[in-house]
């Protein structure tokens, strides 16, 4: 029977998604890029899921590529056939139509600090270390790291971090924006949890909405963004999350995004 490497439990509106091999700092081995791959598909099929939580086991939340696995399968074709793979679930995690917060502590290095940057809010515990790394085993940075880390704090702190093998402790990833919160370490699942829940209370298939749109706002124009929002508002007036929303704030009452778009999918 293969090991739950990916844990997965469900806390109302809530996936909690946990990667669970704590023994090698939850690297990413094979086994665990795929059942990662199966939990976000299940995030994203499931309309009763309206966010996600990623977190992991262990003292560190992920200590990057399996060494093992580089040693035996840095041929071509081998690398090839994994970054191909990569697009079945990275993509989908990133693109995840409902939020996703991601808790971590201790060290994320590498392509686990590319893991880290893929949710829309990162929670760090005390302990967290986010390294680069890529160069001192001779790779090109990956899981995304190109991709996010210019966009989130420009593109010379970016090359400035990667290319100097940096590490920031989970104060000065605050002081950068790269983190949305610290938390004792002990701390870290309830105030991951907290955000989660909170985000899935609200109007989270406009949330998915809106997170879809801004992703294309550093390749597009001006002209093209407004087009863009015209026609996002378009979907999210039609969604019954809006009407829901504005319903409860002329009636001046707390709104049920959960319940509108429970009715909605019932009916």
């Amino acid at each position: 029977m293969q090991k739950e490497i990916v844990k997965t439990e469900r806390v109302d509106s809530v996936l909690v998604v946990r990667l669970n091999s704590p023994e090698n700092l939850n690297s990413l081995t094979s086994d665990l890029r795929t059942q990662l791959g199966a939990a976000v598909e299940s995030a994203e099929n499931d309309p009763s899921v309206r966010s996600v939580f990623l977190t992991a086991e262990g003292r560190s939340f992920c200590s990057g590529g399996d060494f093992s696995m580089l040693q035996k399968a840095n041929d071509p074709w081998s690398v090839h056939r994994r970054f191909r793979h990569l697009s079945r679930w990275l993509i989908p995690l990133i693109s995840l139509d409902k939020p996703v917060v991601i808790g971590a502590k201790g060290h994320a290095i590498g392509g686990g600090m590319g893991l880290a940057l893929t949710g829309d809010l990162l929670i760090a515990g005390e302990s967290l270390k986010l390294s680069a790394g890529f160069f001192r085993l001779g790779t090109v940075p990956d899981i995304g790291v190109m991709y996010h880390l210019p966009r989130l704090i420009g593109m010379a702190r970016a090359k400035n971090f990667i290319f100097g093998n940096g590490t920031l402790n989970a104060q000065e990833a605050l002081e950068l924006g790269l983190v949305a919160k610290v938390v004792p370490d002990d701390e870290l699942d309830a105030a991951g949890l907290e955000q989660a829940s909170r985000l899935a209370q609200g109007p989270a298939e406009i949330m998915g909405l809106a997170k879809t749109l801004m992703a294309r706002s550093f390749e597009t124009t001006l002209t093209e963004m407004f087009a863009y929002e015209g026609f996002g508002q378009v979907l999210a007036m039609s969604n019954p999350e809006f009407k829901e929303g504005l319903t409860a704030l002329i009636n001046k009452q707390p709104p049920d995004f959960v319940g509108a778009a429970t009715k909605h999918k019932v009916d």
